[in-house]
C-alpha cells in the first residue's frame, strides 16, 4: 500500500483486453487490446473521432465496456470500489467545468475526496498534498483567485493540480493543451514531463500536435477507426506511410533538431512534398 499520499507507487500497470466501446449501440473503439507502458508518458494519437477520447473514458472507468474488459494491476476497474479506484487512476476529461465562484485552492482540495471517509477526515497529508500541487503547477501566488478569474493557461494548470494532488499513480489527460496558446501549450508538456520524472507517475495523453508527442512521449498510440494502426518509440511510429495512413496526410519526417527525434512536416496543397 502507498503510505505516501503526495508520491505514486512504483509498479502500476493499465491495460485493456479485447476492449469494445459504443454509444447508443455504435461502436467507436472494437476489440482493442493495450497494455500501457508503467512509469512512461504514453500519447494517443489519431484523427478527429478515431476514438481517442473514447479510449480513455474506457481506460477510466468513465464508460462501462460493450464487451471485454480493463485491467488495474491485474484487477478489474469495473469491480473495484470508486474510492479504490480513484486512489489508483486519475482522469482529466476535455474541458471541465468548475464549480461557479470557486477558487483554486479548493477546487485542488477536491482532489483528495477519495481519500476521505468517515474515520479519516481532512489530515496534515492532505494538506501537503494540496500546497505541493500548488507548488508543482506554479499557482501557489493564484491559490485564494477564483478559477473563473484564471487565464486558459493557469485554469488548465489548477485541474492538473486537482488531479496531482489525487494521488495516483496513473493520469489519464484527455488532450490538456487543447484551446491553449503555443507557450501554455509546452507549460502544460513541461509539467506533464516532472510529474513522470520526479514522482515516477504513469501519464497517458490525448494530443493532437504530432510534433508535440514526438517530444514529449516515450510510447505512441496511433489509432485509426477505433483500432490500434501502430505503437511503439515515437521514431518506431511516425513515418510518413504511417501518417498517411491514419491522417490523410502527406509529409515528410525529419530529426528534431532539438532532440533528434522524428520531426514532421507537412505538406498542403500549396506545398511541394520534396524530402525523404
Amino acid at each position: 500500500m502507498n503510505t505516501d499520499l503526495t508520491t505514486p507507487a512504483s509498479g502500476s500497470g493499465l491495460a485493456a483486453e479485447n476492449l469494445t466501446l459504443a454509444y447508443d449501440g455504435r461502436r467507436v473503439v472494437e476489440g482493442l487490446s493495450l497494455a500501457i507502458p508503467t512509469g512512461r508518458i504514453t500519447a494517443v494519437v489519431g484523427a478527429n473521432a478515431c476514438g481517442k477520447s473514447t479510449l480513455l473514458r474506457g481506460l477510466s472507468r468513465l464508460l462501462a465496456p460493450h464487451s471485454g474488459a480493463v485491467y488495474l494491476d491485474g484487477r478489474l476497474i469495473h469491480t473495484m470500489r470508486g474510492k479504490d479506484l480513484a486512489r489508483e487512476l486519475g482522469m482529466l476529461p476535455q474541458s471541465p467545468i468548475a464549480p461557479d465562484g470557486i477558487t483554486v485552492l479548493d477546487l485542488i482540495k477536491r482532489g483528495r475526496s477519495p481519500h476521505q471517509s468517515w474515520w479519516r477526515q481532512w489530515s496534515p497529508q492532505d494538506e501537503q498534498a494540496v500546497y505541493e500541487a500548488l507548488a508543482a503547477t506554479g499557482l501557489s501566488g493564484q491559490a485564494d483567485r477564483s478559477v473563473d478569474e484564471l487565464s486558459g493557461g493557469q485554469r488548465q494548470r489548477a485541474w492538473i493540480a486537482m488531479a496531482l494532488a489525487q494521488g495516483t499513480p496513473v493520469l489519464l489527460l484527455d488532450e490538456p493543451t487543447n484551446h491553449l496558446d503555443l507557450a501554455h501549450q509546452i507549460d502544460i508538456l513541461d509539467l506533464v514531463i516532472d510529474l513522470n520524472r520526479e514522482q515516477g507517475r504513469t501519464v497517458v495523453l490525448v494530443l493532437h500536435d504530432l510534433n508535440h508527442a514526438c517530444r514529449y512521449a516515450d510510447h505512441v498510440v496511433a489509432m485509426k477507426n477505433g483500432q490500434i494502426a501502430a505503437q511503439g518509440a515515437p521514431a518506431e511510429v511516425f513515418s510518413k506511410e504511417l501518417i498517411a495512413d491514419v491522417f490523410g496526410l502527406t509529409c515528410t519526417v525529419i530529426a528534431d533538431p532539438a532532440g533528434g527525434g522524428p520531426h514532421i512536416i507537412p505538406f498542403g496543397r500549396h506545398h511541394t512534398a520534396t524530402g525523404p
